[in-house]
């Protein structure tokens, strides 16, 4: 089991989640451990420069959308680096606090 799959099902069902990530990958914008509100969203919604939760082959993420084509949306961190390119995106951050 993947460390999102519990808020993966839940943002599947329409409800909002919470959590802390760990990590540096998305600093400034997302420090360790801080608390992010994710929020269910349809991928017509979704807008490069969003940092959403997904899976990339089969690795979920909360990273930021790079760029977008038609229905795919290519995934990266905060530091310049890419994971690649998924349709899988459950949900996008609305609010990250202490």
């Amino acid at each position: 089991m993947d460390w999102a799959d519990r808020d993966i099902e839940k943002l599947k069902r329409g409800e909002a989640v919470q959590f802390r990530p760990h990590g540096h990958s998305m600093e400034p914008i997302v420090g360790s451990g801080q608390l992010v509100t994710v929020e269910p969203v349809a991928p017509g919604k979704v807008a490069v420069g969003d940092v959403v939760l997904c899976k990339v082959n089969g690795k979920s993420y909360l990273h930021m959308v790079k760029a977008i084509q038609g229905e795919r949306f290519q995934i990266g961190n905060n530091k310049g680096g890419i994971n690649g390119w998924t349709r899988r995106v459950y949900g996008k951050m609305i609010s990250v606090t202490d």
